[in-house]
Parts: C-alpha cells; sequence; structure tokens
C-alpha cells in the first residue's frame, strides 16, 4: 500500500513534465480531495497509508489534470467567497478577482437598505446578475444578505444564454440553499419583459480574440464564449452598455467586471452612451483595475 508521500512524489513529477506550473500544489489538492480530507491533512501526514481504491481515484485524476484539465473540472468543486461551487464544462470557473463585484454589489445593497424607514409596501430592490454563468455572483450575493436578513427585501434575477450554464446555476442555488430567493431566465443579457433594475452586475466575456490561444492550456476546456470577448475584448459588454439606459433605474449602479487592460477601453465604451454618465474603476486586491461602476 503506498504512502501519501509516495503517491505526491510520482504526481508532482509527472505533472511537471505535463506542464503543469502548480505542480505540487495540483497533486497535493486532488490527492486530498480523493482522501476527502483537506490539503493540510495531505501536508501533516506523509507517512499515511493510502488504500487501493483511493490510489486508483487519484490515477485516474492525474491523468485528467495531465491533459490539462483543469483542476476545478476534476475535483467538480470551486471555491469562491468561503463558498463551494459545483463546477464542470457547462460554465466558467469562477475566479477570485469576481469575488470583487460580490463585495461592492453588498455595499450597495446594504447601503440603499440601510439609508432610511421602508415603509411596509416598499418595492423590493431589483438586482440582475446577467450571464450568471454557474451562479456564483447571484449565489453569493444572496447568501450574504440573507446572512445580514436583507435577502427578503432583495429580487435578485440571474440571467444566461446557456441553458446548460443555467441549469447549474440552479443547482449550485439549491445547494447553497438559495433557490428560492434568485429568479432565473434565459436570455441574451436581459429579459426585454423586466422592470428596471437597481443593480446592474455583469461578469461578461472580456479575452480579446487574438489573446485566446495564448491562455493556459486549462481554457480550452471552458466554453470559449464565455471568455471571448471580441477584437477589444469589449463585445459584449458593449452591447450591455447599449441597453443600459433602458434597463438601469433612475439612480441604478451597475458593476461590470473588466480586464486589467480595459480602463480606458471601459471609459471610452461608456462615453459613447446616450445621456450623462460616470465610471469609476475599482481596483482587486492585487491593485488592477477589475470593476467598472456606472451611474447616471
Amino acid at each position: 500500500m503506498a504512502t501519501v508521500e509516495v503517491l505526491l512524489r510520482d504526481a508532482i513529477d509527472r505533472l511537471r513534465a505535463s506542464g503543469s506550473e502548480t505542480a505540487r500544489l495540483d497533486a497535493e489538492v486532488l490527492l486530498a480531495n480523493v482522501l476527502g480530507i483537506d490539503r493540510t491533512g495531505v501536508i501533516a501526514h506523509p507517512e499515511a497509508p493510502v488504500g487501493d481504491g483511493s490510489a486508483v481515484q487519484f490515477e485516474a485524476a492525474l491523468v485528467r489534470r495531465e491533459a490539462g484539465e483543469p483542476v476545478a473540472y476534476v475535483r467538480g468543486v470551486k471555491e469562491f467567497l468561503g463558498l463551494a461551487f459545483a463546477t464542470d464544462g457547462r460554465a466558467l470557473i469562477p475566479r477570485p478577482e469576481t469575488e470583487r463585484i460580490v463585495e461592492l454589489a453588498e455595499a450597495e445593497v446594504a447601503a440603499r437598505l440601510l439609508a432610511a424607514p421602508r415603509p411596509p409596501g416598499t418595492p423590493k430592490l431589483r438586482v440582475v446578475d446577467v450571464g450568471t454563468g454557474c451562479g456564483t455572483i447571484a449565489i453569493a450575493l444572496a447568501v450574504r444578505l440573507r446572512a445580514r436578513r436583507m435577502v427578503d427585501e432583495v429580487d435578485v434575477l440571474a440571467t444566461d444564454d446557456d441553458p446548460d450554464a443555467l441549469e447549474l446555476a440552479k443547482e449550485n442555488a439549491v445547494g447553497h440553499a438559495v433557490g428560492d430567493c434568485l429568479r432565473f431566465a434565459e436570455a441574451d443579457l436581459i429579459p426585454t419583459y423586466e422592470e428596471a433594475f437597481d443593480l446592474v452586475l455583469a461578469n461578461l466575456p472580456y479575452v480579446r480574440s487574438e489573446a485566446m490561444d495564448g491562455l493556459p492550456v486549462a481554457t480550452s476546456f471552458e466554453p470559449r464564449h464565455a471568455l471571448d470577448g471580441g477584437d477589444e475584448g469589449l463585445d459584449v459588454i458593449r452591447r450591455l452598455l447599449g441597453i443600459l439606459p433602458e434597463v438601469l433605474a433612475q439612480r441604478g449602479v451597475a458593476l461590470l467586471e473588466i480586464g486589467a487592460d480595459q480602463e480606458a477601453g471601459i471609459a471610452d465604451a461608456v462615453r459613447e452612451i446616450p445621456g450623462r454618465w460616470s465610471c469609476i474603476v475599482e481596483r482587486d486586491l492585487a491593485g488592477l483595475p477589475r470593476v467598472a461602476r456606472l451611474e447616471r
């Protein structure tokens, strides 16, 4: 019976040979997943024996990772703001950069709900997560609002033009016990029958087409349409900006994730929207431009 140390040593060598830049991390995470423990348990107990059944499962996971498949797809889960989201080829893998949108959205909602007393019958705040993918933004926001006892004051709609991605989002919503707090709609951006929203959130494709082939191999397993944003990386975002005057309420705010090199591009795009709009770009934890905040 092999030990944790022996299995990891062989796995790290194989993953390095396959081109993984995080071979040790990948191996530790995959083995921990097979054993049903966290990564620290694997690191702390290199002498622990690994049963034959677990070793076979680990081998299967390694083969998939050697082929370039993302660890999140191999595990079937990805952490986002402390929550575990089911992940597979139906939708883009959640990125830590996107957590900034949720943080900003929560602050916007709280500021509006706490600004003044809300008499009975006051309409709920209307929030839409455009291009929800596996549901990370809408679900994480709902979970946070529920913890603050605010979720009943907010109507959250999650949209996607891919029915498979939308199904995955629904599964994640049920898994986090907020399935009854969210609405879902298959749509290109936002359904035409919806009333204006107080908050528009979106993590739409923003990778430049010419950069797609240079991305890590792991991204080739993700839906291309969820990444490719056209020549400037702003094609889909520009389409959303084009309908923003109709879908955003008068005092509404839009929070749009952008690429780290698109601060000037998004400012130019906003200037093309009819009317007068402000555009402030918020930084992520690395200090890079990440979320454009738009307001009339």
